[in-house]
C-alpha cells in the first residue's frame, strides 16, 4: 500500500455527492513550497491534490471551506491525460482515509481576526467521536476515594 500525507489549504468549498447510495466528499488541497533557484531568485511552486473522501459520516463537510488548513492522508493515484491542444498533463488524486482540521482558515481581505484552532478529526470506517469525554473532572468524582474497584 502506498500512503500519501498532505498538509495544505482547501482551494474551494467541498462538494458532497451521493454515488450508488454512498456519500463522497470532494475537495482540493493546495500545498505551496518556496525555494530559491540557482540564481538566488525566490520561487513558489503549488501542487494541487484532488481528494475524494468516501464516507457515510459527512459531519465534517460544513468545516471544509475555502482556505481551511487540513491534514489528509490516503491512497494516491496519478492520472495522465492529453489536452485538447495535444499537450499531455497529469493530475494527482487521493482517496482519503483520514482527515484533520489543523488550523484556522485563511482570512480573505486581510482582516485582523485571531485564528481559532479546530481540533476536528475523522477517519474512514470508524465511528465519529467528539473531543468531550464522559469522564468527570478530578473535582467532580462522586465515589469515595478509598473504595477500590477490586
Amino acid at each position: 500500500m502506498i500512503k500519501l500525507q498532505v498538509i495544505g489549504h482547501l482551494g474551494k468549498d467541498c462538494n458532497v455527492n451521493s454515488v450508488n447510495g454512498k456519500s463522497v466528499i470532494n475537495f482540493t488541497v493546495a500545498h505551496s513550497e518556496r525555494y530559491k533557484d540557482s540564481q538566488g531568485v525566490q520561487n513558489e511552486k503549488t501542487t494541487w491534490v484532488d481528494c475524494a473522501y468516501w464516507t457515510d459520516k459527512t459531519a465534517i463537510s460544513p468545516y471544509l471551506k475555502k482556505g481551511q488548513s487540513v491534514y489528509v492522508e490516503g491512497t494516491p493515484e496519478a492520472r495522465h491525460f492529453t489536452r485538447n491542444d495535444g499537450t499531455s498533463g497529469a493530475t494527482l488524486s487521493l482517496r482519503v482515509l483520514n482527515i484533520q482540521l489543523v488550523g484556522a482558515a485563511r482570512q480573505e481581505g486581510g482582516g485582523n481576526n485571531a485564528p481559532q484552532q479546530n481540533n476536528y478529526q475523522q477517519q474512514a470506517g470508524q465511528p465519529q467521536q467528539n473531543n468531550y469525554s464522559s469522564v468527570p473532572a478530578a473535582n467532580e468524582v462522586t465515589e469515595p476515594i478509598d473504595d477500590l474497584p477490586f
